[in-house]
């Protein structure tokens, strides 16, 4: 593993040094969110630092513009529109003159310098002592914060201190709409391909303290409101209001004596026609604005903590004798809450809201590898992630008719909408094992929540619609089994061939659950499912071909080498050469064309692997075993969606070191930049992946038969280790130690769980059950 640059801290990250270098990493490790907004770590003053060391960016979750794919040579059903999360208005700008010497850290010098992002209290904090190149000196601390509890709000306090001198300061605070996003070059995974600026200012208001922008995109047709309200405190100061073309400021320029301290609170706030009217937005921003600074800094801080306190009451997982992982823990789960929309109209981005990478897009990363984590930990916003999907089924819907599909829904592979959006379609739509995964979670939800109010308004449909598509797009070969063929399972790194193993598997489960569903409702809610098959034409004998195929779907198996092969040819291509293959060559996608590596014998990412664990029930400890040895050496792990699968299925057929060492390396990938690229914006899928090592992973844990089983193991170097899991109306605590393990219902009646063979039950008589390790 690399040095790590920060301290081994449990709850916060704290940098001591500014250092250029490291500025464009640390703008994302330090960025803040709230689910929509995104601000990126950059300090209020602003930096002037080498190009290529930083991306101001503030970014709205679902915000976005689009622009039409350009194909060189087209072809009918190709993804027509990109759709492109957005650099918004930098509303953070507070800059600092002293006399007529501008407050630079690039300049004069820093005697004291501190960053912290805590993450018990959400808020931001900076603390320097600065001497200008003249010799004034000056304290700086400043704190920021972004509402958890109003998702359109944040704030930032500044706090001056002359320490040396007495003279005229001034301090300009802005609202800078001249934004525009990064260029992607040749890496398709740092940001997008369209130029120039994709907001344009249509209006603006402005008066003491107040200041807010009016924009359009070109082409998805959003309006946006941008605004701020700043209070300064502390010192008598006259305000003058400037305006550029495409930026709005309040300069405030006062006097101040040494040891006099002087505070100034910005409040910024984003509204867009995404979530309300257009006529609305202007006066919501004005409100908004105005009822904090009536409330003040304080209280929202206060509300901050509050809303953490809850969050870490369910979700934390405390690790001991392993600072580094313990940091990477709660680094990881605060980001994600960070990152994930919770308002049933936005999902949450392969790189949240800390960066432009992937372009803001949504992907099948949601369901199989961030979902699980919000549903044992805050289950509410799992199901805003399902009403997420439910709010994307017409487009659904119509993207299988471009596909050539009669009936049913495709879900696409990336989009931020609904509509598809990846231009490279071997990669892309023909991953149609997304359907399957968003069953999963719908399956995964139910048996977690027993929440029948959303299968019956939501789930139902989604499930059966998806379907529909398996139908449409396999057959029954001569000899009775059902293939799906010409498809893209996980591994991008084989594409389009027929029965790729993880997607007929996932088929086959998606295709027995809405057969169920529909029995399910047949003898309990009869009512119901004739509204559900009237709305989608849902013909009578449909659950039972649905039952048919699953039962008669072909999973490939090699039985000489006893594993479950990939798919239909890929034990028959030649196995990569990793020997000779440099390590700059890494990852494999950067450096040979997509043909080289599609005709060879190598994963990016878990496939088989992937399977192992989510059908778990489905295989024997042997088979994950000889399945796990093979893929293997095989896999090179160029995805950050890998190594938390390869760590769980390790820890389950006993091999505890290997184990370990992948979970080392998801735990802290981008707390320690392993892939290299968390400068254009952490890695969602791996953060969640932390979560899932310990609990599936170290923990054991799985739910079979509508039951929580857990098979719990206890890493070398761990002292204990503990979390929590919300099911149904039960939260439970698990804690690990040496040789032991204890079960307490933490709240609830009453929970029966099962622990290796054995069933436990649990209840207010008896909330606490210790049981021996294995």
């Amino acid at each position: 593993m690399p040095p790590h640059t920060y301290p081994l801290e449990p709850w916060c990250l704290r940098e001591t040094r500014f250092d250029p270098a490291s500025h464009f990493l640390a703008e994302t490790l330090f960025a803040l969110g709230n689910g929509y907004i995104g601000l990126r770590g950059t300090g209020e003053e602003g930096y002037t630092g080498p190009a290529g060391t930083s991306l101001d960016g503030t970014y709205l979750n679902g915000f976005y513009e689009s622009e039409p794919i350009r194909y060189p040579e087209a072809a009918y059903g190709l993804a027509r529109s990109n759709q492109f999360m957005l650099n918004v208005p930098n509303a953070k700008g507070i800059a600092l003159w002293l006399e007529d010497e501008p407050f630079d850290l690039l300049t004069g010098t820093l005697q004291q310098y501190e960053r912290l992002l805590d993450f018990r209290t959400g808020v931001l904090s900076r603390s320097m002592e600065w001497t200008s190149p003249q010799g004034r000196k000056l304290r700086w601390q400043s704190r920021r914060v972004v509402s958890f509890e109003n998702k359109h709000l944040y704030a930032i306090e500044v706090v001056l201190t002359p320490l040396n001198f007495s003279g005229n300061l001034r301090l300009v605070t802005t609202l800078d709409g001249a934004v525009s996003n990064q260029q992607a070059g040749d890496d398709p995974r740092v940001g997008s391909a369209v130029l120039g600026q994709s907001l344009q200012t249509v209006g603006y208001a402005q008066n003491v303290g107040y200041a807010a922008l009016v924009q359009r995109t070109h082409n998805s047709g959003f309006t946006l409101v941008s605004a701020t309200d700043s209070v300064l405190e502390g010192a008598e100061a006259t305000l003058e209001i400037g305006r550029s073309e495409q930026a709005l400021s309040q300069i405030y320029a006062f006097s101040a004596s040494a040891g006099q301290s002087v505070t100034l609170t910005k409040y910024a706030c984003y509204f867009s026609s995404r979530d309300y009217a257009e006529g609305e937005l202007s006066q919501r921003a004005a409100d908004t604005l105005a009822q904090a600074r009536a409330a003040g800094f304080t209280a929202l801080q206060l509300g901050q903590q509050q809303y953490l306190a809850a969050f870490w009451q369910q979700a934390d997982v405390q690790i001991a004798g392993d600072d580094a992982l313990q940091q990477g823990m709660h680094f990881n789960q605060f980001h994600l809450l960070q990152s994930v929309g919770r308002d049933g109209k936005t999902n949450i981005a392969a790189k949240g809201v800390t960066g432009e990478g992937y372009e803001g897009h949504y992907f099948w990363d949601t369901e199989i590898y961030i979902f699980p984590f919000f549903l044992y930990s805050k289950p509410e916003i799992a199901r805003k992630l399902l009403e997420y999907r439910y709010a994307g089924l017409a487009q659904a819907r119509k993207r299988a008719r471009q596909m050539s599909h009669a009936k049913g829904a495709l879900y696409p592979w990336r989009t931020i909408a609904g509509e598809e959006c990846s231009a490279y379609f071997p990669a892309g739509t023909a991953q149609y094992h997304i359907n399957a995964d968003i069953a999963y979670s719908i399956k995964q939800y139910m048996e977690a929540t027993d929440d029948r109010d959303y299968l019956l308004q939501y789930g139902a449909e989604i499930v059966l619609e998806t379907a529909r598509i398996w139908m449409g797009l396999g057959h029954y070969d001569r000899h009775g089994a059902y293939c799906i063929n010409q498809v893209t399972g996980p591994d991008e790194y084989t594409a389009l061939v027929n029965n790729n193993y993880y997607t007929n598997a996932m088929a086959q489960m998606h295709l027995h659950f809405a057969a169920d569903i529909v029995a399910d409702l047949q003898q309990r809610d009869a009512a119901a499912l004739a509204r559900i098959a009237a709305a989608m034409d849902l013909g009578a004998d449909e659950a039972a071909q649905w039952r048919a195929a699953a039962t008669q779907m072909k999973l490939p198996y090699d039985t000489a080498l006893q594993i479950h092969a990939q798919d239909d040819s890929f034990l028959d291509k030649k196995v990569w050469d990793f020997a000779s293959t440099p390590a700059e060559n890494y990852p494999l996608l950067l450096n040979y064309h997509p043909l080289v590596i599609y005709r060879h014998q190598v994963c990016k990412q878990a496939d088989v692997v992937l399977a192992l664990l989510l059908l778990s029930g489905q295989f024997s400890l042997e088979d994950k075993r000889r399945d796990f040895d093979y893929y293997e050496a095989v896999t090179t792990h160029d995805s950050s969606l890998s190594s938390c699968i390869f760590s769980i299925i390790a820890a389950e057929v006993g091999y505890a070191d290997k184990a370990y060492d992948y979970f080392m390396e998801t735990a802290r990938l981008d707390l320690d930049n392993t892939h290299g690229n968390t400068h254009y914006g952490v890695h969602t899928a791996a953060m969640a992946g932390t979560w899932l090592g310990v609990a599936y992973g170290f923990g054991g844990m799985r739910v079979e038969q509508g039951m929580l089983r857990f098979a719990p193991t206890l890493p070398q170097q761990w002292q204990h280790y503990s979390f929590n899991v919300q099911f149904r109306a039960a939260q439970l605590g698990v804690s690990v130690s040496a040789g032991r393990v204890e079960y307490l219902l933490l709240r609830g009646d009453a929970l029966t769980i099962r622990h290796g063979g054995e069933t436990l039950v649990l209840n207010r008589q008896h909330p606490m059950i210790s049981r021996s390790l294995a």
